[in-house]
């Protein structure tokens, strides 16, 4: 046994001191955002990556880059009190391509950090990655990645962990997971509120993955699974993190061609965020807390939400099943002469004239377990589970819920609720509040099969005219 033990020891040093520290004061950084370093720290990647992997060390201090290009067994460390700023010059971001197939546009993007096809990847310490992204207007309708710049993106990687950093300020979507397997989110701390489309994290046909201790501050959605293409989101694990958005603080979807298997979400603190003095999306205290859709095709099922403590929001629970039919794959026209007349000067009119393959088959939503959540202060929108004519949401089962909000829908409003119910809306952006206040306080179950509620409570600060439940056709 103690033989074992001690090869087991020598194996580890070994490896520890294989493995060489690149700092990239050593090659020549400069502590000054008025300096472009992206040359040196992309010097130091390669290097570190071509001799077998290693530490690539941003010290104290506070220096400016542009795109730069992560390669495998490279551990990207930020030292406390060290700060990267993404530069806010345009031209200092290279665009990139990818040999990944299942893209709805193989247009070039841009991002500060960006990573493809590697494995055995690192991004920890205790400094800081400032997107400076405030400064990209936002110039058409779809121009995330092709004139803001995401912070991170990392596409069909494996074996990923991002741990204890904190990221601020992204142009657009602050950190984007494309198909990617085995990832580690671990402690880090997510704010962007300085622009559109401010998303803090987003998963996109990952496996494999575990979401731990992340503090996010939003505009738009907080924690985000994402299937914009045929692979789904499956076998995921999202615990004990404190989220506040203007949007949806938890959410599965809009995209979702592939769906969301296996996916467990606990322990999640929601919360109106500190710092309300910017909103581009959204509502001042945030739309939902947990949203749950299909509406591009695809499966959900086997999704349990255990545990979710929330303050503010206009609607705790949102459960969706509906037909908007966008697809994965874009028509080609219009893309070469989108990126080009974004890059020319006066370029606030330019629009995308792509548009995606339509999805004619309606998706499924199905296993879906939300138990004990305890939400306080809301909006008076109530909570929802619906689904379409001849194509319910099934079964559902929803246990310990305590809900409190304003209240004060009177009779004379119901009627005004309820016509506006008669619309579907199968083929509008799902929203937690499309279609204003519910005519339930508690819930509003359309379309459905075996919906299971038990231990549900509802108070309101006001009088409310509505029930706590309504049903229809629901089986």
């Amino acid at each position: 046994m103690r033989r074992l033990l001690s090869c087991g020891l020598l194996i580890v040093v070994s490896l520890t001191v294989a493995a060489r520290d690149y700092i990239i004061t050593d090659f020549g950084a400069k502590s000054d955002t008025t300096v472009l370093c992206t040359a040196v720290l992309q010097q130091c990647i390669d290097q570190c990556s071509a001799n077998g992997g290693g530490r690539v060390v941003v010290p104290a201090g506070q220096y400016k880059i542009g795109s730069i290009v992560l390669h495998s067994n490279v551990n990207l460390h930020l030292e406390l009190g060290a700060t990267l700023y993404g530069s806010t010059d345009l031209q200092d971001y290279r665009r990139m391509t990818t040999s990944y197939k299942s893209l709805r546009t193989h247009t070039p993007t841009i991002q500060l950090i960006y990573a493809d096809a590697v494995e055995n990847v690192v991004i920890d310490g205790y400094g800081t990655i400032d997107g400076q992204g405030r400064v990209f207007p936002k110039l058409s309708w779809n121009d995330e990645g092709i004139t803001r710049p995401h912070l991170l993106r990392f596409i069909q990687s494996r074996d990923i962990v991002i741990r204890d950093i904190t990221l601020r300020n992204s142009g657009c979507w602050m950190q984007h997971y494309l198909a990617c397997d085995r990832v580690r989110i671990d402690g880090i701390k997510v704010t962007n509120r300085n622009n559109y489309n401010n998303d803090a994290l987003d998963l996109d046909g990952c496996h494999d993955v575990i979401v731990r201790g992340v503090i996010a501050d939003s505009d738009d959605d907080g924690i985000t699974l994402k299937s914009t293409s045929p692979r789904l989101c499956e076998d995921i694990a999202i615990e004990n993190c404190i989220v506040s958005s203007h949007c949806n603080a938890v959410k599965l979807g809009t995209e979702t061609n592939g769906g969301f298997r296996n996916i467990s979400i606990r322990g999640i603190v929601v919360k109106p965020s500190e710092d309300q003095s910017t909103q581009f999306f959204g509502r001042p205290r945030g739309t939902s807390a947990l949203s749950l859709e299909i509406v591009d095709g695809g499966l959900m099922e086997n999704v349990s939400v255990d545990g979710m403590t929330i303050v503010g929001t206009e609607s705790p629970i949102f459960v969706r099943l509906a037909h908007r039919g966008r697809g994965w794959t874009f028509n080609k026209s219009g893309a070469d002469a989108f990126v080009a007349q974004s890059l020319e000067g006066g370029n606030e009119g330019a629009t995308r004239s792509q548009k995606p393959d339509s999805i004619e088959t309606v998706g499924q939503m199905r296993g879906l377990y939300i138990n004990n959540v305890r939400a306080r202060d809301c909006g008076n929108y109530g909570c929802s589970v619906t689904g379409l004519p001849d194509h319910p949401v099934e079964d559902v089962h929803i246990s310990n819920i305590s809900i409190h909000h304003n209240g004060s829908v009177t009779k004379r409003q119901l009627s005004d609720i309820n016509k506006a119910l008669r619309d579907e809306k199968a083929a509008e952006y799902p929203e937690a509040t499309m279609w204003g206040p519910l005519p339930a306080k508690g819930f509003y179950v359309r379309h459905a099969r075996s919906v299971h509620f038990d231990n549900v409570e509802v108070y309101t600060e006001q009088a409310d005219a509505r029930p706590d439940f309504v049903k229809e056709d629901v089986q």
